[in-house]
């Protein structure tokens, strides 16, 4: 396919452009790589195959984009989606490559936003933190400057507290026993459970304070 272009037309939505060569539609091209063309201008046959490399890669991007705007993803869970999606090697690495030169894929910044969020609402050991982004294919080098942050004992204490109140009115053995396991499943070994389990013991079943009764005053 080659021929001299005769028209440039915006298409629906507004986000590609309709080329037009030697009078008749030849294909269409994300609006950003169209902005290069002009009326007159010859294409080769190199020229349109590497436009239609280029524009393949470009809706790859916008692909991606759409999970982004959900929440942030590692490389490798957007690398997962576009294979599954059956997109060549070329395209996906050509893809993720503008999106990590754009700032839009980092592993090191979604592992931060990852441990943050986990911390905030599912306290976990950093242990176990380690092991959920090491699933998620960030590798250790970028997951370290996030999981340097945690401390095990503060986030076990959180994550505690907020268990054993669910657990009212249980016998201390009992209470024990399911706050140790919960703890267990969330990654903290036991050197740092039992200590916290015994604080939260202690701060869930303290006798509440009372106020002195006021003085009488002389003469009343």
């Amino acid at each position: 396919m080659d021929g001299e272009i005769t028209a440039l037309r915006l298409g629906r939505g507004g986000k590609r452009v309709n080329v037009y060569l030697n009078g008749a539609w030849a294909f269409s091209l994300a609006k950003v790589l169209a902005a290069g063309l002009r009326r007159g201008q010859h294409l080769g046959p190199h020229d349109v195959a590497r436009l239609e490399a280029d524009d393949a890669v470009e809706q790859t991007v916008e692909r991606c984009l759409g999970l982004l705007a959900r929440r942030p993803r590692a490389r490798r869970e957007l690398d997962d989606y576009l294979r599954r999606r059956g997109l060549e090697v070329g395209v996906r690495e050509a893809a993720l490559a503008r999106l990590v030169e754009r700032g839009l894929v980092d592993d090191a910044g979604f592992a931060r936003t990852w441990v943050e969020n986990r911390s905030a609402f599912r306290p976990r050991s950093r242990r176990a933190l380690a092991a959920e982004l090491r699933r998620k294919g960030v590798s250790a080098e970028s997951a370290a400057p996030a999981l340097a942050e945690v401390d095990d004992e503060s986030a076990a204490r959180l994550a505690a507290r907020g268990q054993a109140r669910r657990m009212r009115g249980l016998e201390r053995k009992e209470f024990f026993q399911r706050l140790l396991g919960f703890l267990g499943r969330r990654g903290f070994n036991y050197d740092v459970a039992r200590p916290v389990v015994e604080e939260v013991w202690g701060e869930q079943n303290a006798a509440p304070q009372t106020d002195p009764a006021p003085r009488r005053q002389a003469g009343k």
